[in-house]
C-alpha cells in the first residue's frame, strides 16, 4: 500500500485539489486574533470573520474571501512556514513540520465529520461575527484563556 500524499509530496508539489485537501475545516483560521504591540503575543477570540459559518466552520464565500475580507490571509506553501497563529492542529502546519495528521482529519477518518465530533473545531464556539461588533475593544470580551 502507498503512503498518502500527504507524507511524499512537499508542500510546493502538491495539486490544488491536494493542497485544499489539507486544511481539516475546524474554523480556528477564521477567528479573529489580537496581537499586543510591545511582545507581538497573539490572543486568540471566539470571534468568527464576517464570512465565517458557524455551523460548517466554513467560509461562506470561500473563492471571493481574499477580495471581500482585506485582512484575510490566503495560506500557501510559504507563508504556512512562518504564521506564528497557525493552530498547533493545522495540517498545513504538521505537514510543513514533518508531522503526521491526526486521526480526527478528513483525509484520515474518511470524514468531515470527525474534526467536530472530536471537539477540535469551532463548530458551538463561536460567540460572535465580527460584523457583529461595532467597537474594535468589543473583541476583547470575547478572548481566550488559551488557543482553541
Amino acid at each position: 500500500m502507498s503512503e498518502p500524499f500527504w507524507k511524499t509530496t512537499e508542500l510546493e508539489a502538491m495539486t490544488p485539489t491536494q493542497w485544499e485537501s489539507l486544511c481539516d475545516g475546524c474554523g480556528k483560521c477564521c477567528m479573529s486574533k489580537l496581537e499586543d504591540e510591545d511582545t507581538g503575543d497573539i490572543y486568540w477570540t471566539s470571534v468568527g470573520c464576517r464570512l465565517f459559518d458557524p455551523e460548517s466552520c466554513r467560509c461562506a464565500d470561500y473563492h471571493n474571501r481574499l477580495a471581500l475580507v482585506t485582512d484575510c490571509i490566503g495560506l500557501t506553501p510559504q507563508n504556512v512556514r512562518t504564521i506564528s497563529w497557525l493552530p498547533q492542529t493545522c495540517a498545513y502546519r504538521l505537514v510543513a513540520e514533518g508531522h503526521d495528521l491526526y486521526w480526527w482529519h478528513p483525509l484520515v477518518s474518511g470524514s468531515a465529520e470527525t474534526v467536530h465530533e472530536a471537539g477540535i473545531s469551532m463548530r458551538g464556539r463561536v460567540t460572535a461575527l465580527e460584523s457583529e461588533l461595532a467597537e474594535p475593544e468589543d473583541f476583547f470580551e470575547h478572548m481566550l484563556a488559551e488557543e482553541p
